[in-house]
């Protein structure tokens, strides 16, 4: 969004304002300026005087004694074509100037090209993104708008909102303080808004309008007819986006008296008497374009938000690339579109300035479009333009990818008007046209009849944000992405691409602690891989059990998580997957330990080691072991935990993993110290503190390598039985040593039980291996609390925090799904861990060739067409 100053021509992201009251200076004598030129304001002395004046007078509440606890909103009333947005902008322009709003001017446009209401959600979120405040993915319209007017109470800002539809959107949006004030413009009257000041604007005065003309006309053939100025401003009503077109007519044709003009428009009157003034003079306007521009101005219509460059323009109208330059240029000079970016970022070959169609032009442009256009040519012209922005997203992630990569050979032999020249200048372009690229993708998807290029479209810039931010970073907009997949998949009957864009919106939902909306969804996709009986995806079906099993455990109902687990369990062993098999019996293990089910879990750790040895990591096996010796010191068999822990060193001593065994040797020192060993515990502590170098030097610790954490990195074999040395607990573990031996702290009972959110499982300070230190106390008792359950499944251990004073932090932020963490383990959300990336690292390349998943796969029918998503991939 490009902020209103002088010599700046006025625009939104999505869209431009109206023109209207700003004018192009001549760039020298008897010439118009070119759509570069600088904006001068003319007229509307009154209009701005008395919104300067309604923001200095008491409100009626103030009158009243009641201050109303919200900000004052002026109101500019205009039908289109009046200047109405132009004017809102030069008073922004001027108290910005005079500095009396502090944090500055914010803007929106609340109605999409088209005529439609901009949804709440998306305005809200963007708002926040302008205060450099990211909003949680998923959130409703309510949660946003509510975040964005506390945001806004702490700030001094002026908002401004263009082409408000309705009064609830400008309720909804109004601050919460009398510090900030809200200008909104509207086509009529907004009932139901409080403590409104209603301005209306109408037509020029006639010095103005005659100035208006001047700019286009130049000043010679003003002076020489100045009535002919003033009957061209009769006959355009003094509206200044028809004197605009007028003025545009007379500077692309320069032999032309003023009188021609005024006559033309009479005639025009006369032929069709019913049109107004503003449809008179856009009929002047385009009565002597060629074909080509004539069909290009159209078909401009189409363009996603509104906004196009030479490439959009060449790919819709079917002609070469230096045909939409220079029509483009010849729109611009009769005032029929304006630039809204001079220099905008893109690929090597520059393409020219991004032009935007006025908003008051937008409806004639598409009653034009239906009355001239068959249908098949603009579902061919918009099959295009979708066709042209896939390759270009395509471009941009593959300026992502290695040198040496197949990505960057196939990017090399692109044109230079398609081909970045670096992943900065990929990332610019991303960021300065995600908001049309939206678009875009809401259009294809909405337009019904080209699903899949729609498919392909959302595939590529899903690849692209991930590439180039993350899938953190990106997760508000794959949010939407996602939801749009959902639809197209629900439309075209696609069971396994409904499924993955289930998952996806469920892993986002549960990273964002909304729990049990992310079940529902869940529980919707594995709805929808079972519809597919025997041709089901299993692995998918196995990942989607153990998301539900997880999101269960996240709400406190450990056995339906412990059931979910082993129905994914039974489906790993099924496919021979002993990555997911190794993973699900330390997750199952983790659950087991905090419903305080000491032997079954001991059992499942048990079987995690072994899967760990028959797969040969060595260091998953140990940290099983470790956690087999945890659940027997929780369950008070301290002498059969000090036996299986030193077992698990004994494991790790064959790896390099320094802090691996540093986190046992503390581990053997705590229960050392429970069984009274003491001397025993200071030499396991001596040891660790020489494994992980000088404590009282931060960075030394800071440089130990985390453990290379499998996937799965969670379990191990532990080689211990499942319960004491007979049928009894050992004489000496509880009382022998501390006192009581350590039992885990449960947060709520019973399935699905706690506070019914995604809840922090309150834990004591945790040790290197990712659990509390042995003897740490919690808040209600004397009994330590457990590891959480997933840091000690997923064997988030001694890569968290400094293993040799056993902290580490068990708050940290889970990733987003899709995005996994340094140790490469599953997503620490409910999710089961994300499936085969969005795009592979060595990306097909050209598109078209194969049948790999990918962004520029071959267009085809929706039941063969590869489906990409954020973290899941299948071939539907």
């Amino acid at each position: 969004m490009s902020e209103a100053g002088p010599g700046r021509v006025l625009t939104y992201a999505r869209g431009v304002t109206e023109q209207a009251a700003h004018s192009r200076v001549p760039a020298f004598p008897g010439k118009a300026a070119g759509p570069g030129g600088p904006a001068v304001f003319l007229g509307r002395r009154d209009e701005l005087s008395t919104l300067r004046g309604d923001t200095e007078h008491a409100g009626l509440h103030t009158l009243a004694g009641r201050p109303a606890p919200r900000s004052r909103v002026l109101l500019i009333v205009g039908r289109p074509g009046t200047g109405r947005s132009a004017l809102a902008e030069e008073y922004a322009r001027r108290r910005e100037a005079a500095a009396d709003f502090a944090d500055g001017v914010l803007r929106a446009r609340l109605t999409d090209p088209g005529g439609t209401p901009v949804p709440l959600e998306r305005t809200a979120r963007a708002l926040l993104g302008a205060l450099g405040l990211v909003a949680p993915p998923g959130a409703d319209e309510d949660e946003l708008t509510a975040e964005l007017r506390a945001a806004l109470a702490a700030r001094e800002v002026l908002l401004l909102l263009d082409d408000v539809a309705t009064a609830d959107q400008l309720n909804e949006l109004t601050p919460d303080s009398r510090v900030c004030l809200v200008v909104a413009v509207a086509r009529g009257p907004l009932t139901g808004v409080p403590d409104v000041r209603p301005c209306t604007v109408g037509a020029l005065g006639q010095n103005a309008a005659v100035q208006l003309i001047t700019r286009g006309a130049g000043p010679t053939r003003v002076t020489v007819d100045p009535r002919a100025a003033e009957d061209l401003a009769e006959r355009c009503a003094h509206l200044p986006a028809a004197l605009v077109l007028a003025g545009g007519w007379l500077a692309a044709h320069p032999d032309a008296a003023v009188a021609d003009a005024a006559r033309r428009l009479a005639d025009l009157e006369s032929a069709a008497p019913e049109g107004d003034a503003l449809d008179r003079a856009f009929r002047l306007a385009t009565s002597h374009l060629s074909a080509t521009a004539g069909r290009m101005l159209r078909l401009l219509a189409l363009a996603p938000a509104g906004l196009a460059d030479a490439h959009t323009a060449a790919t819709l109208a079917g002609c070469s690339l230096g045909t939409a330059r220079t029509t483009l240029a010849e729109l611009a000079l009769l005032g029929l579109v304006r630039t809204a970016h001079a220099r905008p970022p893109g690929p090597e070959q520059p393409v020219g300035p991004v032009y935007a169609v006025p908003g008051c032009l937008e409806p004639l442009l598409r009653a034009r479009l239906e009355e001239r256009e068959r249908p098949s040519d603009i579902q061919l012209a918009r099959a295009r333009m979708l066709e042209r922005t896939v390759r270009q997203l395509m471009a941009c992630h593959a300026a992502t990818q290695p040198p040496d990569s197949d990505a960057m050979e196939w990017l090399a032999g692109l044109p230079g008007s398609l081909r970045f020249a670096d992943e900065e200048t990929a990332a610019a372009w991303l960021a300065h046209r995600l908001d049309a690229l939206q678009a875009a993708s809401r259009l294809a998807v909405a337009d019904g009849e080209l699903d899949t290029l729609a498919r392909r479209l959302i595939a590529a810039l899903t690849a692209a944000l991930l590439a180039h931010r993350g899938a953190r970073v990106a997760a508000p907009e794959l949010y939407r992405l996602h939801e749009l997949v959902l639809g197209v998949a629900e439309r075209q009957h696609l069971a396994r691409e409904r499924a993955a864009a289930l998952l996806n919106l469920g892993d986002l939902d549960a990273a964002n602690g909304r729990s049990r909306a992310a079940l529902a969804r869940y529980q919707s996709a594995l709805a929808a891989l079972r519809s597919e009986g025997d041709r089901a995806d299993r692995e998918a079906v196995g990942r989607v059990l153990e998301s539900i099993g997880g999101t269960h455990a996240e709400l406190g109902g450990w056995q339906r998580a412990a059931d979910w687990y082993g129905r994914a369990l039974s489906m790993a062993q099924s496919r021979d997957d002993r990555e997911a098999e190794a993973r699900l019996h330390g997750r199952l293990g983790a659950v087991l330990t905090y419903d305080e089910q000491w032997r079954p879990a001991l059992r499942s750790w048990r079987a995690a080691a072994a899967t760990h040895r028959r797969r040969g990591d060595t260091a998953a096996q140990a940290r099983a072991v470790g956690e087999a010796g945890r659940v027997q010191e929780y369950a008070g068999w301290t002498q059969d935990a000090l036996r299986t822990c030193r077992e698990a060193l004994r494991i790790a001593e064959r790896t390099d993993d320094a802090r691996l065994r540093a986190a046992l040797r503390l581990r053997l020192a705590d229960c050392a110290d429970r069984l009274g060993h003491h001397r025993d515990a200071d030499a396991h502590r001596a040891e660790a503190d020489l494994l992980l170098g000088p404590p009282e030097d931060s960075a030394v610790a800071a440089r130990v390598p985390a453990p290379s954490a499998a996937p799965e990195a969670t379990t191990t074999e532990a080689t211990t039985t499942d319960g004491p040395s007979g049928d009894a607990p050992s004489s000496d573990a509880p009382g022998a040593g501390t006192g009581a031996a350590p039992r885990p702290h449960r947060s709520g009972e019973g399935d699905g039980g706690g506070d019914g959110g995604a809840r922090r499982l309150r834990t004591a300070p945790a040790d290197p291996l990712g659990a509390p230190a042995v003897g740490a106390e919690d808040d209600e008792g004397d009994h330590p609390a457990p590891p959480a359950w997933r840091g000690a499944a997923e064997g988030a251990g001694p890569g968290g925090g400094d293993a040799g004073d056993g902290a580490a932090s068990a708050d940290a932020a889970p990733p987003v799904p899709g995005e996994a963490p340094r140790g490469e383990g599953p997503a620490s959300t409910g999710a089961a861990g994300p499936l085969p990336p969005a795009v592979p690292a060595k990306p097909d390349f050209p598109p078209g060739g194969g049948s790999s998943a990918r962004p520029g796969a071959a267009d085809s029918s929706p039941s063969e067409t590869p489906v990409t998503t954020q973290s899941r991939t299948y071939e539907t």
